[in-house]
């Protein structure tokens, strides 16, 4: 968990100062959220949310800024940012990024029932095909998910651990980057990456809401599609045991929003493979090299195939 920054009323003051939002009245942290320092601030004007960055640069902010100002202008529920006086979303305080966002109504909900878990599907396939259409700006400020930053980040932590078991686990992961199968034609855009309840808001019962766009990035459109089959369908108090019958629920419900090319369909194999690849890196330093989850989880896909995988989930 990153550290977090406390801020004084005073602090608060002076930098509402710079926005058309209203005089402070009085400030809540959020408790919920692990990297940024999120804080409820309450105006003259109404409810906000007080982003700081405790390690995105400027540039990463506004990646987040501009595709939300963007999705925004195209009826996606989720927080606006806020221009300051200065006609900008980032401002800067000691030197970090900041933004202030709209404060959204809902609750999150541990448990979602059936019909709440098909509204957030539809609201992922929406985000989609907005965002298959937007031209990103400072997208190399932002940790694409990739094969190169893949291979890039475990080089840097196993060069970081200096262990015999980091650099066996590198040559194991490079190997299994090298048969992934990603023509250059899949459908790109900007993913919101994390649909961990926390960052998603209901209200009398509707998927109002989709918050906290911090691991947004430029990838592969299929990526939410497993990061909503990994949260459905995959059994994590079973290794190595993907429920087919909730996954085929989940992307046939998808496609009633997004129809999958034939090629998506084919290569879902293959990006399953690689977010698995990309958590990792994340954990590298977690278990051995030759039993630990991610490797048990890659070695169950391999063992179904491509070919196999394919045709459970769409035939």
């Amino acid at each position: 968990m990153a550290n977090k920054t406390n801020f004084s009323e005073d602090e608060l003051k002076q930098i509402l100062s710079s926005y058309d939002l209203g005089n402070y009245k009085d400030s809540t942290p959020f408790t919920s959220g692990t990297v940024q320092t999120n804080i409820k601030v309450k105006t003259t004007k109404g409810q906000f949310v007080f982003r700081y960055y405790e390690n995105r640069s400027v540039q990463s902010a506004l990646f987040e800024t501009n595709f939300l100002a963007y999705l925004k202008d195209h009826d996606f529920p989720c927080p606006k940012p806020f221009l300051n006086q200065y006609g900008e979303f980032v401002g800067i305080y000691k030197q970090k990024p900041y933004v202030l966002f709209e404060y959204m109504e809902g609750e999150h909900i541990t448990n979602p029932s059936e019909n709440q878990k098909t509204q957030l599907i539809k609201l992922a396939a929406e985000l989609h095909n907005i965002s298959k259409n937007y031209i990103p700006l400072y997208k190399e400020d932002r940790l694409n998910y990739s094969v190169v930053t893949c291979r890039k980040l475990a080089e840097q932590q196993a060069k970081q651990l200096c262990t015999n078991n980091a650099k066996e686990k590198l040559r194991w992961l490079e190997k299994e980057l090298e048969s992934l199968v990603l023509p250059e034609s899949l459908p790109k855009g900007i993913c919101h990456s994390d649909f961990h309840f926390s960052n998603i808001l209901y209200k009398d019962g509707t998927c109002k809401a989709l918050i906290d766009f911090d691991d947004a990035n430029y990838t592969y459109l299929l990526f939410d599609l497993i990061v909503l089959i990994e949260y459905g369908a995959w059994q994590h108090d079973v290794d190595e045991y993907l429920n087919v019958k909730e996954a085929k629920k989940i992307i046939s419900e998808y496609m009633k929003y997004r129809p999958l090319s034939d090629m998506e369909k084919k290569h879902l194999f293959d990006i399953y493979k690689l977010s698995i690849l990309i958590d990792c890196v994340r954990y590298f330093d977690r278990g051995e090299v030759e039993n630990f989850y991610e490797r048990r989880k890659i070695e169950y896909l391999n063992h179904i195939g491509r070919m196999k995988f394919f045709e459970n989930l769409f035939r």
